[in-house]
């Protein structure tokens, strides 16, 4: 980590990521100026907003890397559980789990760099108690930092260390799995709000496909321009709010 710990809540964006994404948001702008409008300008005052597309794709790669890295942490608390089992303390476990997390994932997936990271630091003699908590309030998952105050109590309070991640590590367990039935069950809701949604676009690309002139009405004229901009903000809300009810935060 280079001793900078990163800040889960912070996102910084790769040159070829910006690219990707503007390109991204460019391409879609194309699409609503074509269905909707088919004048030049209404795109060349769209292509601002890709600033805001920026920041909405930050926040699901954010969200997205912080549940990567949730369901990584099961996978720690198991191999630490595993080497508590055999005899080890909960310093030689968190070696031990880096070890087995090379070997589940690259070396540049975040579990891997954070128990590196702890490994590393323990041997300067930072308590593993603190660095957990660290890691929690950085990544603010939930499940992490409650394993972190649950090791902190016990490490303080003389209990047993061992008997306290294997029931953490058991508890993680199961929650995670409940949150990926629920994510399993949600896919084809996710799908059939996906499949809604494309619907109206796919009616209007049809009509201009199969009657030419059937919409030209409603392009190039003020009170088309006023007539597409509500069905666009409609079609926006709509698509807004069904994403909100099949995105539910488990």
């Amino acid at each position: 980590m280079n001793g900078k710990n990163p800040d889960y809540e912070i996102y910084h964006y790769s040159a070829k990521e910006i690219v990707r994404y503007v390109a991204e948001c460019a391409a879609l702008c194309c699409v609503v100026d074509y269905l909707f409008y088919k004048t030049p300008w209404v795109l060349v005052a769209m292509l601002p907003f890709s600033v805001f597309y920026l920041k909405w794709k930050k926040k699901q790669l954010i969200r997205e890397r912080k549940r990567r890295l949730n369901y990584q942490f099961r996978d720690a608390l198991n191999s630490m559980s595993v080497a508590i089992q055999a005899g080890y303390s909960v310093e030689n476990a968190v070696s031990a789990c880096v070890r087995d997390l090379e070997q589940l994932y690259t070396k540049n997936e975040d579990i891997v760099m954070e128990f590196r990271y702890i490994e590393t630091q323990q041997k300067v003699s930072v308590p593993v108690e603190e660095l957990f908590l660290d890691l929690g309030k950085r990544c603010q998952i939930e499940d992490i930092e409650n394993f972190a105050s649950i090791l902190y109590i016990a490490k303080r309070s003389g209990g047993d260390l061992g008997n306290v991640i294997q029931k953490v590590a058991r508890m993680l367990g199961d929650k995670i799995d409940v949150k990926k039935e629920i994510e399993a069950t949600l896919a084809a809701k996710k799908s059939e709000q996906m499949i809604m949604s494309i619907m109206p676009v796919g009616i209007i690309l049809y009509l201009q496909l199969t009657s030419p002139g059937f919409l030209d009405m409603l392009y190039g004229n003020p009170f088309g321009i006023c007539a597409m901009t509500v069905c666009l903000a409609v079609y926006g809300t709509a698509y807004w709010m069904g994403k909100r009810i099949v995105e539910i935060e488990v």
